[in-house]
């Protein structure tokens, strides 16, 4: 009986601990789902330190342990919608057996994803549109690109999926603002369209 109650204890003592070493990651994806919802409703200038804090229920101090600055939580807001487009193209890829134009399609599919995602997700989309105002984001942003340009430089270099990618922004931004009405069959032809191009 002394045994299992020894057992028991550990048990709960390292189960405690674990759920500890969590809370960290816990904490701090939920002030940066705090960050987006804010910048998302009100602006950039409604991300303030103190805004978050107050949002979140974190305490100042635990809010500056995570992001010592503003400039800090920014650029890990932009970090985590990269980190979220860099999934959903790799998911799309991992779909895909042909190796020419793969990236250019992921892209495409990551894009086109926008207009059916929960609401959540359409927030950070809009956050993108707010972070990209801020020029050391635009950078990031350009980095990403050029990484992203060499790294695929054997499979989608061409002008016609360089022609995709670019289509792939307008439809984004398109489905993020609702500035175009079109019918199911229009889209699909249009996509489709795009598609073929990647495999030129």
């Amino acid at each position: 009986m002394i045994d299992e109650t020894v057992q028991l204890v550990c048990y709960v003592a390292m189960s405690t601990a674990h759920h500890r070493k969590k809370q960290p990651l816990f904490v701090r994806q939920q002030l940066l789902e705090v960050a987006a919802r804010l910048a998302s409703e009100k602006g950039m200038a409604a991300v303030t330190l103190d805004a978050v804090s107050g949002a979140s229920g974190v305490s100042k101090g635990g809010l500056l342990h995570h992001f010592p600055s503003k400039n800090m939580l920014l650029e890990a807001l932009f970090d985590s919608l990269l980190e979220r487009l860099d999934a959903a193209i790799e998911e799309a890829m991992r779909a895909d057996p042909l190796p020419h134009g793969r990236f250019t399609r992921g892209y495409l599919h990551a894009c086109l994803a926008l207009r059916d995602q929960p609401q959540g997700n359409k927030d950070w989309a809009q956050v993108t549109m707010v972070l990209l105002t801020e020029p050391q984001l635009r950078q990031r942003w350009h980095e990403w690109v050029r990484e992203r340009s060499e790294e695929y430089v054997g499979t989608d270099s061409s002008v016609d999926a360089a022609i995709v990618r670019l289509a792939a922004d307008g439809i984004w931004l398109a489905d993020l603002l609702g500035s175009h009405d079109m019918d199911a069959n229009a889209r699909a032809t249009l996509i489709g369209r795009l598609v073929e191009l990647t495999h030129l």
